[in-house]
């Protein structure tokens, strides 16, 4: 299931830190969107029902667990950050860039200027590709 900009900021709080409790997981949230380092950049500070409510939707959904703690309720990530990447990163290519991953990386490409190193490391995954698609 594709998380949600705010539901994401919070999955990257939970495999930073681990399982958390919804005031540890709102005043990391608070933190990071005063410093800037929050994706939706400008967002007002996270109340802590907004959050709260944003974790028991998530629950949910499934991207999060719940362990009860006495009073305490303990969330985890029930979602690998790998896997939501990979799942995030193929419905942007598939629904910006018609599904070719050649038109994004030459959009990258031409709209930042790579590093003699960041090319070098460019060079040497499409060799590791180019190796492992020739195997039989």
């Amino acid at each position: 299931m594709k998380p949600t900009e705010s539901e994401l900021e919070i999955l990257h709080i939970l495999w930073e830190k681990g399982p958390a409790t919804v005031r540890i997981v709102n005043d990391l949230l608070n933190e990071r969107r005063k410093s800037g380092l929050s994706a939706p950049r400008g967002k007002e500070s996270a109340g802590y029902t907004t959050t709260l409510k944003l974790m028991q939707i998530m629950f949910e959904k499934g991207l999060v667990t719940r362990e009860e703690d006495g009073r305490t309720h303990l969330y985890a990530a029930a979602v690998r950050k790998n896997d939501t990447q990979s799942l995030l990163l193929q419905q942007f290519v598939d629904n910006t860039f018609r599904g070719s991953t050649a038109r994004l990386v030459m959009q990258a490409l031409g709209n930042h200027e790579a590093s003699a190193e960041e090319l070098d490391e460019i060079k040497a995954l499409i060799a590791q590709i180019e190796e492992n698609q020739s195997k039989p």
